[in-house]
């Protein structure tokens, strides 16, 4: 039931920010009835649930990936639906670290005399909504950064030219990558030297996923040109832990960082990457001239080497992705 539960999460993942992406099951005996998070403003996967399951409800398992809020917001609580609809029994994956949420939904649920577990499948609920937890625990977004080279560890020739070093497969999964974040930053020297985009137009999501209907957020380390095609575009200027609260406030859940080798660099540097997307071609340089991935003075000793963990690996057409986390 809780694997359901979070494939229904995965199936508004796109839609709910800065709301968490939460999937719900009733467990009915015969019959089980599915509900998730609508987009800011609507119901709440339980409510969802309970709605479809209608008087079926009574007596029945509700099985959810984050705890029922107990307040009222732009909707009502979601444990007074579930007592109102007298659910029997209720198992939650993960705790809200939202400070009007942490646990006093399962507690409003267990004064109501309803039985409450919690912890079921937390590591794979925690994971899936990894960005909403950083994101409610320390009000910055969760960082991605994203990097694309050839093996050589090269993202441009010496005269500039990158495009494009990985196919149309690496490219389209980037593109997703930005579907499923709130803001995608680059730094001015990237707007001027590249001149990208950077909205979502070569990923289409799949059946039963609901699609995005905006684009993120643009930002821009630094002044971008009046007329670059990335305008408009929030323009900011600061330190990065600066420059990510004032993100955080502004909703953005999660951040992608596509570049360029100085903007990567820094946030590296910083510590703020919370995840590394590395795409790398089956191509070569062949020398030192090229571009590499970060700019400025790298570690001085093997000593000081930093190490992450390879988190998954997968190929995308030639390309290989490389997830990679902090240790």
């Amino acid at each position: 039931m809780m694997d359901l539960a979070l494939e229904a999460a995965r199936s508004c993942r796109l839609v709910t920010s800065p709301n968490p992406w939460v999937g719900c099951v009733i467990d009915a005996g015969e019959n089980q009835y599915l509900g998730a998070t609508s987009p800011p403003g609507g119901n709440h996967a339980e409510v969802n649930a309970l709605e479809a399951a209608g008087p079926r409800a009574e007596g029945a398992d509700l099985y959810t990936t984050l705890e029922p809020c107990d307040h009222r917001g732009r909707t009502g609580p979601c444990t007074e639906a579930i007592v109102a609809a007298k659910i029997a029994r209720v198992v939650v994956a993960v705790e809200d670290p939202d400070p009007v949420v942490s646990g006093r939904g399962l507690a409003a649920l267990r004064e109501s005399g309803i039985d409450v577990e919690l912890g079921l499948r937390a590591a794979e609920a925690a994971e899936l909504l990894a960005p909403y937890l950083r994101h409610r625990r320390t009000g910055r977004p969760w960082v991605v950064l994203k990097l694309a080279a050839s093996l050589d560890g090269r993202i441009a020739a010496p005269d500039a030219t990158s495009r494009w070093i990985t196919g149309p497969d690496a490219r389209a999964d980037v593109h997703r990558i930005r579907a499923e974040s709130d803001a995608v930053l680059v730094g001015a020297g990237t707007v001027r030297a590249d001149d990208p985009a950077l909205t979502v137009r070569d990923w289409q999501p799949p059946s039963g996923v609901t699609p995005r209907t905006s684009q993120p957020l643009r930002v821009v380390l630094g002044t971008a040109p009046p007329d670059a095609r990335i305008q408009p575009a929030l323009e900011l200027d600061g330190p990065l832990e600066q420059v990510l609260c004032e993100l955080g406030e502004r909703g953005v859940v999660q951040l992608l960082v596509e570049g360029g080798a100085a903007t990567a660099a820094a946030f590296h540097r910083a510590g703020l990457v919370d995840q590394y997307v590395v795409y790398l071609a089956p191509a070569l340089f062949g020398g030192d001239d090229g571009r590499p991935m970060f700019t400025g003075p790298g570690t001085p000793s093997i000593d000081e080497l930093w190490r992450g963990e390879i988190t998954g690996v997968s190929q995308l057409g030639p390309d290989l992705r490389i997830d990679l986390r902090p240790e």
